[in-house]
């Protein structure tokens, strides 16, 4: 049956643009899209293609790619955000293509599958923050603070095509018994490395990204 948690505030996408600081070009600007979005699943042979189509993604040897397909963040958080920093933070500002309402993003358990509109969403890892999107904000440390503050939003593999619009439900379906949140894969690949054994555990956390298994004495 799956519970409906929340809804879906706003689908945004990028187009590609200079970053000035940067020397390059980033998709990092995401607008609001009236209408029906397609959400693309992977590649006949499952990888590449997925996401959001008209998306741009510039760096992709650390961005997108079918464990990044889609990026969320909550309104609520971009709204304690907009009263910290004293400024308002528009939907898509944080680089997200679903802005949602109602839904613990940072709470999710890796591995929980969402269905919004008529596709299938699985959440895969947190968001790390990057020196674009420093550049991109142009708040002042911006990159440690928004680290320390530990809603990073999370990411999300397709894995089912279909479409989505603003207004649409968010369904969770299944959430995984291991228990490993959003928060805590986050704190572990920054500030807690301590809690790097969990994210070994976690099958359906990229597999690039979990750490390997300590080698015992005498092991090679």
């Amino acid at each position: 049956m799956g519970t409906t948690g929340g809804r879906v505030v706003s689908v945004n996408v990028g187009r590609e643009r200079p970053v000035a600081a940067k020397g390059g070009t980033s998709g990092i600007d995401k607008r609001p899209v009236d209408g029906p979005v397609a959400v693309r699943a992977p590649g006949p042979k499952g990888v590449g293609g997925s996401g959001l189509a008209g998306d741009h993604v510039s760096d992709t040897a650390n961005h997108g790619g079918d464990d990044q397909a889609v990026y969320a963040y909550a309104r609520e958080d971009l709204d304690a955000w907009a009263a910290e920093l004293g400024r308002e933070l528009r939907c898509g500002v944080f680089g997200e293509n679903l802005t949602t309402a109602g839904v613990d993003v940072t709470g999710a358990v890796i591995g929980e599958t969402w269905e919004v509109g008529t596709a299938l969403l699985q959440v895969s890892c947190p968001r790390i923050p990057c020196v674009t999107f420093a550049v991109w904000l142009g708040e002042r440390r911006w990159l440690p603070r928004f680290t320390a503050a530990r809603v990073p939003g999370a990411y999300l593999r397709v894995l089912r095509a279909g479409e989505v619009r603003a207004g649409d439900a968010v369904r969770v379906l299944d959430v995984p018994g291991h228990g490993v949140d959003v928060a805590t894969a986050f704190a572990a690949l920054t500030t807690s490395p301590g809690l790097l054994p969990l994210l070994r555990a976690v099958p359906q956390f990229p597999a690039e990204d979990r750490p390997a298994p300590a080698r015992r004495p005498g092991v090679s």
